[in-house]
Order: structure tokens, then C-alpha cells, then sequence
């Protein structure tokens, strides 16, 4: 039999109440009710079918952009079709009413800033913008992308013409460093982590929790699997992020 979730919602909200400064770290498993695929789920992760280090490197990217832009095209075109789901809203409600102080997120989808969040830190990038490989020019997203959405031609630099890579991070890529380091200067000072669909499968994103124990704040896990810190947690909550982070938010919105 499966755990009632109301009693571990309840020492959620407790958790919250007690937190001055609570972090959210968030992964595709937050998204997934808006529509997005995550990475690894059998028969509809983004890798099924594909070589990631030959769709999704900054070395294929490189020598092949035609290959990423295949791969890409339709998840591009799930991302800006997809709404804000209520586990976002949730977040961005509990930043202007409770305890909250930033989202951490794994995701490039940008949904968590549609939904209102204020204070995000994207740690594997994001696509409000593009960078053409040969002479640095960054271009608006929102100015190519509708482009190749309809005609799947490689977007090119207004400036030189050569190709524009969106500001997401691929396999071979360091981590936008300032964004990583305010990741992990929430991790030691929050005093409540709360990891929302994450699997904490990915370095160095899923050494955040271990950061925040070690410093002696509490962790709270909403995520559907098991994750290799469930251990370390002082609660994990297995059910859907979208029914059971407005459940938690709930009562810092003044009625």
C-alpha cells in the first residue's frame, strides 16, 4: 500500500512555516505536466532514438548544427506551446507569500518566470537568447525562433551569418558560472531545500542537496522515483509535484 500523502503535506507546510529561508531546486519532472518530455522516461524521453552526444554536444553542435536542430525542432515547438502548470505557480506564489527566496532549476524551458517567479537561477541555461558562434552577436530568441519554427532553416547571424546556437548548455559545456555560483550560495544559506521533480542524476546540480544538509538545513523531496539522496531527507513525498505544491503553497496565499 501506498504512504497517505496529507500527513507528509502537513509536516511540509510545518517545514515551511519554520523556514526563513526556503530554496526550491527544480528538474523536468516539474515541467512534465505542462507537456514537456523529460530525459530519460521509457518511450517518451528526449533521448529515445537518439545519440545525445551526436544531437546534444557542444562538439556535434559544432560540426553538425543541422543534426541539433532536427533534434530540437520538436521539443521547441512543445516549449512555447506549454503553459505554466500549477506546481510553477505554486513556486511563484509561495516566493511573494511565504518562505521562498529563489528557484534553482535544471530546466531551460522558462516556465517558472512565466508563471511569475521573480528570483531564478538556470543552471543549464535558458532560450531567451542566442549566441552566434563566430562573432559573439546575441540575438532574442523571440526574433528567430518563430522563423525556424515554420521553415527548419539553421537561424544565422544577422550580424556575420554564422550560426546561432541558443543559450542552453550542451554536453561539453561549463556552466554559466555566475548563475552556478549564486546556485550554490542559496544552497549554503537556505535553511529548507525543497527539490521538485528532480532525479538528481545530474552534476553538479544534484550535489545542491548535500550542500544544503551540510549546512544544516532540512530537505524536503517531491518527486514521483527515488533519488540517491531520499536517504538524506527529512521528508520525501512521492506524488505528482502539480497536485502537492499548491497543496503546500495554499496557506501563505492570503485568502
Amino acid at each position: 500500500m501506498s504512504t497517505p500523502i496529507e500527513p507528509l503535506v502537513e509536516q511540509a507546510i510545518t517545514y515551511l512555516r519554520e523556514s526563513r529561508h526556503t530554496v526550491a531546486l527544480t528538474g523536468a519532472g516539474i515541467s512534465t505536466p505542462s507537456g514537456i518530455p523529460d530525459f530519460r522516461s521509457p518511450r517518451s524521453g528526449l533521448w529515445d532514438n537518439v545519440d545525445p552526444l551526436e544531437v546534444a554536444s557542444i562538439y556535434g553542435f559544432t560540426h553538425n548544427p543541422q543534426a541539433f536542430f532536427d533534434w530540437v525542432h520538436p521539443l521547441l515547438q512543445t516549449i512555447f506551446a506549454a503553459q505554466p502548470n500549477p506546481a510553477h505557480t505554486a513556486l511563484a506564489a509561495l516566493e511573494q507569500h511565504g518562505p521562498l527566496q529563489a528557484v534553482i532549476t535544471q530546466n531551460i524551458d522558462l516556465l517558472h518566470t512565466r508563471a511569475g517567479s521573480q528570483i531564478v537561477h538556470e543552471v543549464h541555461g535558458h532560450l531567451r537568447q542566442a549566441t552566434c558562434q563566430d562573432c559573439r552577436y546575441q540575438a532574442n530568441t523571440s526574433d528567430i525562433l518563430p522563423e525556424f519554427l515554420t521553415t527548419r532553416q539553421i537561424p544565422r547571424c544577422a550580424q556575420c551569418q554564422g550560426v546561432l546556437k541558443p543559450n542552453i548548455i550542451l554536453f561539453g559545456e561549463l556552466l554559466p558560472g555566475r548563475v552556478m555560483r549564486a546556485a550554490q550560495r542559496e544552497a549554503h544559506q537556505c535553511d529548507l531545500m525543497l527539490v521538485a521533480g528532480s532525479s538528481l542524476t545530474v552534476a553538479p546540480a544534484c550535489d545542491l542537496p548535500q550542500v544544503a544538509k551540510m549546512n544544516r538545513a532540512r530537505l524536503v523531496i517531491v518527486n514521483y522515483n527515488e533519488t540517491h539522496v531520499d536517504h538524506m531527507a527529512d521528508l520525501v513525498i512521492r506524488a505528482d509535484v502539480a497536485e502537492v505544491l499548491p497543496q503546500l503553497a495554499a496557506p501563505f496565499i492570503p485568502q
